[in-house]
């Protein structure tokens, strides 16, 4: 007696490249935010931020992976999330290299 029991369909190499693609972003961000709280000695001293900038300094990511959300979920419908992506990622480097040439605290947050 034998049955025909459905196998799942095993992924392919480009779906796993797809993931990392896609896991790339999450990524990087993590990295960064751990690299800017190793660098918050080095920030207030070079700086000198008062308590409320380095707390915008600190947390600034998160404001804005929180308002980006829906609104950047929507524009991917409209425009493609391929181009989104390509799009954020040029805006995160444009950004961080804003953000190595701040000269002060606001400069910073602004970056």
């Amino acid at each position: 007696m034998t049955t025909d029991v459905d196998t799942p369909a095993q992924a392919t190499p480009r779906e796993w490249l797809g993931l990392a693609v896609l896991a790339l972003p999450t990524l990087l961000l993590s990295i960064d935010v751990s690299v800017l709280h190793l660098a918050v000695p080095h920030i207030s001293a070079a700086l000198d931020p008062s308590a409320a900038q380095m707390l915008w300094i600190i947390d600034i990511y998160g404001f804005l992976i929180a308002g980006f959300l829906v609104t950047m979920g929507t524009l991917g419908d409209r425009i493609g999330r391929r181009k989104l992506l390509l799009i954020g990622a040029a805006a995160f480097g444009l950004a961080s290299l804003a953000a190595v040439y701040a000269d002060g605290p606001v400069s910073l947050i602004v970056a």
